[in-house]
């Protein structure tokens, strides 16, 4: 049974009551007709993946539905065992599911091979990792330029697009400097500047605050932010409640299904937060 209730002329939840967990969305009014009328980035149905575990089966995802918007900024949480990490994979084409359709950018990433899968990472996402997962012996400019080398650009086109991506991020005075020269916020700005690099369609973040102390947090929190401002789509992965409210949708997963799917009214402003 389904019912919906309005808390205000502008925003209504949804309550599922025939599901064990009374699965719940929370809408506003404004953003739901906004996103209906925006590009699906994303549109993830049915989306199931099963592994094996010895004689067992482990559903780790279970009939996941979903759609990601152009310039959404949205948080992906749940705890351990929820399907998070899974539906990460999946979404930035580390792995296929068992069942179900991935549209990215208006291509079905469902059935394609590792090369196809490969090609796709390149071109449509970036990657921000929690470890950084930089070149320990490259510059922080050969780090950036790395996925442009893969998509076949020129040395002159590398070298002038990294160099604009990495300034963007405030490191243009360090550009030169390997990974152990570099603060644990300036390499997240040197693997968010990668990510960028080649203009994907949506960033990747996991846990890109985890190996961060609060104040540096916050620091690429507002980079992420502007990034968003500029257009961007961003998907956050993270367990961290205050990291997550910087986000303006956040989807929340439990035993492999979206339990909740809500706008958050609550957005956490890093520039406010960095001058108090």
């Amino acid at each position: 049974m389904l019912m919906v209730l309005f808390s205000s002329p502008n925003q209504f939840s949804i309550f599922n009551f025939s599901h064990p967990k009374n699965i719940y969305f929370c809408y506003s009014i404004h953003s739901y007709h906004l996103q209906m009328s925006q590009q699906e980035i994303i549109k993830l149905t049915d989306i199931t993946r099963t592994y094996k575990v010895g004689t067992e089966l482990v559903r780790a995802l279970r009939s996941v539905s979903l759609s990601v918007y152009k310039n959404e900024f949205v948080a992906l949480m749940g705890p351990s065992g929820s399907g998070k990490s899974t539906l990460m994979n999946l979404l930035g084409c580390l792995d296929t599911p068992t069942s179900g359709q991935y549209i990215l950018n208006n291509q079905d990433v469902s059935k394609l091979n590792d090369n196809e899968l490969a090609r796709i990472r390149n071109k449509e996402i970036g990657f921000v990792f929690q470890t950084f997962n930089l070149l320990p012996r490259s510059t922080a400019l050969e780090n950036v330029m790395l996925p442009q080398i893969y998509a076949g650009f020129s040395k002159a086109a590398r070298l002038e697009r990294a160099t604009k991506v990495i300034e963007s991020v405030g490191l243009a005075d360090r550009s030169h400097h390997k990974p152990n020269e570099l603060s644990g916020g300036q390499r997240q700005r040197v693997a968010i500047a990668r990510a960028l690099v080649n203009s994907p369609s949506i960033i990747l973040a996991d846990e890109p605050t985890g190996n961060l102390d609060s104040t540096t947090s916050y620091e690429i929190m507002e980079v992420l932010e502007q990034i968003h401002r500029a257009g961007n789509t961003i998907i956050l992965v993270t367990h961290e409640e205050d990291i997550a409210r910087h986000a303006h949708r956040i989807i929340r997963l439990m035993d492999g299904q979206v339990s909740a799917d809500y706008q958050n009214t609550d957005i956490i402003s890093s520039s406010r937060a960095l001058n108090n």
